[in-house]
């Protein structure tokens, strides 16, 4: 029987396999760094209570997924899915540049029907990746319920993402900062127009923090808080099941 390509029949599939190789300039460039800070907040929260089985979900080019091993102990096994081979490949060569390859099990997976038994992993990590999988996706319901079911009872999920800034002033700021930098300079310089046009508004159109909360304990998670980053532009959440 032939095996189902995770990718296949995925909205954003296409998008994310054509853009990988200018994906980790642009995300330095359009977050003034940011988002290196951000992933090392949730890193350190990843790896709180010294986890011994970690997954990077919706991993991509790798940055969180190399950070944890490099943070880790040797012992702690850490897994990195995707549904993007291209997205993979440069994860792969991003783990030999920072000496961790042998750290780290690459996966082609769909995120939506991960190929784990229940309740595998201690802590399960995602950086800027939740936007795609719940925002307008009509497989939210699915991802997140798989997430649920292959973490362990007790286990975290940690979720680096933008957000909604609560001020009205703010708020206005993050929308012209991503109608202007991500949507026209981001596709201009990448030369991918359609890709960050989708970025810029699915992040200005994403859900507020607290709505994130909610859509998490729908799910079943019993206790869920947030951290909001520079004054809401983005949210780290925690999930615990």
């Amino acid at each position: 029987m032939q095996k189902t390509h995770p990718g296949k029949g995925k909205p954003l599939y296409r998008m994310f396999n054509n853009i990988p190789h200018r994906y980790d300039l642009m995300n330095r460039m359009l977050t003034l760094r940011f988002d290196e800070v951000w992933r090392r907040k949730a890193t350190r929260l990843i790896l709180e209570g010294t986890p011994e089985k970690v997954m990077d979900l919706c991993a991509g080019t790798g940055d969180l997924a190399v950070r944890i091993a490099s943070q880790s102990k040797k012992t702690t096994d850490i897994t990195a899915l995707d549904f993007s081979e291209n997205m993979l490949d440069l994860a792969r060569l991003k783990s030999e540049r920072n000496k961790v390859d042998g750290r780290i099990k690459f996966i082609h997976g769909d995120a939506a029907n991960l190929p784990f038994k229940d309740q595998t992993f201690d802590s399960i990590g995602i950086a800027f990746a939740f936007r795609n999988l719940t925002f307008k996706n009509a497989l939210k319901d699915d991802a997140l319920s798989e997430v649920y079911r292959v973490l362990r009872s007790g286990g975290r999920f940690i979720i680096v993402e933008s957000s909604q800034p609560r001020s009205l002033v703010m708020k206005w700021i993050f929308r012209i900062y991503m109608k202007v930098m991500v949507d026209k300079i981001g596709g201009l310089i990448s030369g991918h127009r359609s890709a960050y046009r989708y970025l810029a508004y699915s992040a200005s159109h994403f859900y507020k923090a607290d709505e994130v909360s909610d859509m998490l304990k729908e799910k079943g998670f019993t206790y869920v808080e947030y951290i909001n980053l520079l004054g809401g532009f983005a949210a780290i959440h925690i999930a615990t099941k």
